[in-house]
């Protein structure tokens, strides 16, 4: 699939979507996810590592569009519940 991330074109294919990211470790996962096999990693590593480019030059919606496009189960970022922010009180 032809899709176009920070400005450059790319062809990616899922099953070279998986082959590379096979072996990595995920990150800790702080914002929005993919999953990949059976681990969740950060949207920005899996851009980082098919495209060749900084995390810097692209941002985590160009490539979860283009995740999901391929077939890619992507999460959104993650928000604290209210409650788990330290300092914040619940009313009722």
């Amino acid at each position: 699939m032809r899709c176009v991330i920070a400005r450059f074109p790319f062809d990616l294919i899922k099953s070279e979507v998986e082959h590379s990211m096979a072996g990595r470790e995920p990150e800790p996962v702080t914002s929005a996810s993919v999953l990949i096999g059976p681990h969740s990693y950060p949207v920005k590593q899996v851009g980082e590592v098919i495209t060749k480019q900084d995390r810097r030059d692209f941002t985590e919606l160009e490539v979860a569009r283009a995740l999901t496009r391929l077939g890619f189960v992507c999460h959104p970022t993650v928000t604290p519940a209210r409650s788990a922010v330290p300092g914040w009180a619940e009313t009722a």
